[in-house]
């Protein structure tokens, strides 16, 4: 379905622009404006298949200059969808240069010089920012944060579901993370669906990972372990019930199935996320509302398969920081506010991105938005196989980064683990198909991006220009069938 329904989708972005430029032509319309309406529906097409339920945005033309991070740091500015907009103007440009079928020197000269130039400012403008940006004025009062990545490389196909118990996986992590954890660490931060335990979010305290995760904490008091985790969710008689929601088939009642993420620390809360931008076909049937009937065909690929819940917000785990000195409290606004008197405060702390949500820009500028201050993206992985599935999915977390400006920890079941600058630089990238541990110090950053703050404005101005045009071709097309009907009478 990945393949053929987006390439019947973008057949018919396609389509819908030979329509409209047959339509254009015929009303006099420039040639070039016709071509410049092809760009126009191509970016409408990519702004809203990030946005409904059959979304696969994996082929997001602006994705491609990943591996070149080096060369979009404006990013920050326009999102993915500006180096869509980048590729199509440079490719219809080169359309313009080759379409006469014979060369003219003298305008073929300028449109080379034309095209030269739209290539290469973007990507000297971006060296620039590159080789100047500078995080430092814009971090937290803390600074530097500590984190631990484990990837355990349990086998998503014969151990992760079956073969080996929640125990004994649980324990496998806990002993790779004793290698790098110490009295200094802020986080440790473990994959998705890391515990597979059945978890009650109606009773989490009881559960026996919870208590294992607990028991680690012990000697660690500003530790806090973030987790990917199977939760379930049961709805008390009487509550209203998700379009999601199972029932029970040998009891009464309801209850949804979520791809969880817990942060877990010495206090006596769990904060919680549920993925919410779920894979069509396997974590969620596409519109339940409409299609739940064919929940039986969800592809199931282990653990719990079918329409998983989702949730409104983007939650952003918070953490309660130490005693600070009054030289960083007088340096962090908001505390200037409340008075140096105050030396604890609950700060704006980690997105907690799982997986296939790591593709979507302004999904993840939202955690952003909502304070968070680093990104934490938890994956398996495994599912790929030793294919480039593993190593395209590794490279987009360079573009939200540079987007957000935030440094990024991943940590992915069977590789590849790493961490991100806010500039999009990999570091400690982990091998594949191999069980390990890294450690580093990452940037705690504040500032908002122009991207964070006003999202995907290319795609939101060509999405309404595409009404609009089809709205007026479609006046049109109707005003000529009732003049043609008069003169007809």
């Amino acid at each position: 379905m990945a393949v053929f329904g987006n390439a019947f989708i973008m057949s018919a972005v396609f389509w819908i622009f030979h329509l409209t430029k047959r339509k254009l032509l015929k009303s006099h319309i420039s040639y070039l404006t016709s071509q410049i309406c092809f760009v126009i529906f191509w970016l409408a097409f990519e702004f809203c298949h990030y946005r409904w339920d059959l979304n696969w945005p994996w082929l997001t033309l602006g994705n491609a200059f990943a591996k070149n991070h080096t060369w979009i740091q404006w990013y920050e500015y326009t999102g993915t969808l500006g180096g869509s907009l980048w590729a199509l103007v440079v490719n219809l440009m080169i359309f313009f240069l080759l379409r006469n079928g014979r060369w003219q020197m003298a305008d073929g000269r300028w449109k080379i010089v034309g095209m030269g130039v739209t290539i290469l400012i973007p990507i000297l403008l971006s060296l620039l920012r590159y080789n100047t940006y500078d995080a430092i004025p814009y971090l937290y009062p803390t600074q530097k944060v500590n984190v631990v990545v484990v990837q355990p490389n349990i086998d998503p196909y014969s151990e992760k579901f079956s073969g080996m118990n929640f125990e004994e996986q649980l324990n496998k992590m806990l002993g790779l993370a004793k290698q790098k954890v110490d009295s200094t660490t802020d986080y440790l931060l473990f994959p998705e669906t890391a515990l597979t335990e059945n978890i009650w979010e109606n009773d989490l305290e009881t559960t026996t990972s919870i208590q294992m995760l607990k028991a680690f904490l012990k000697p660690y008091p500003k530790l806090k372990i973030i987790t990917g985790a199977s939760t379930f969710r049961l709805y008390e008689e009487g509550k209203k019930i998700s379009v999601t929601a199972r029932k029970f088939k040998q009891q009464e009642g309801y209850y949804d199935a979520f791809n969880t993420t817990l942060q877990i620390d010495n206090s006596d809360s769990i904060q919680v996320y549920h993925k919410s931008k779920l894979v069509p076909g396997v974590e969620r049937m596409p519109y339940p509302a409409v299609f739940g009937f064919l929940e039986d065909l969800a592809i199931d690929m282990g653990g719990t398969s079918g329409s998983l819940g989702t949730q409104e917000e983007r939650t952003v785990f918070t953490s309660l920081i130490l005693p600070l000195s009054d030289s960083l409290i007088q340096s962090n606004q908001e505390m200037e506010k409340k008075g140096n008197g105050e030396r604890e405060k609950k700060i704006g702390g980690v997105a907690p991105v799982i997986c296939y949500e790591s593709i979507f820009g302004e999904y993840v500028r939202e955690f952003v938005r909502n304070g968070a201050t680093l990104i934490f993206i938890i994956t398996n992985d495994g599912w790929w196989g030793d294919t480039p599935g593993y190593k395209q999915h590794l490279i987009f977390g360079r573009l939200r980064a540079i987007e957000t400006r935030r440094s990024i920890a991943r940590s992915a079941n069977t590789g590849i683990s790493c961490f991100f600058s806010e500039r999009g630089d990999i570091s400690q990238a982990t091998e594949w198909w191999k069980p390990t541990v890294i450690k580093t110090s990452i940037n705690n950053n504040s500032e908002k991006t122009f991207y964070v703050k006003h999202g995907d404005i290319i795609g939101r101005v060509c999405f309404y220009v595409s009404g609009i045009i089809l709205l007026l071709i479609s006046a049109s097309s109707l005003r000529a069938r009732f003049v043609a009907k008069q003169s007809h009478r």
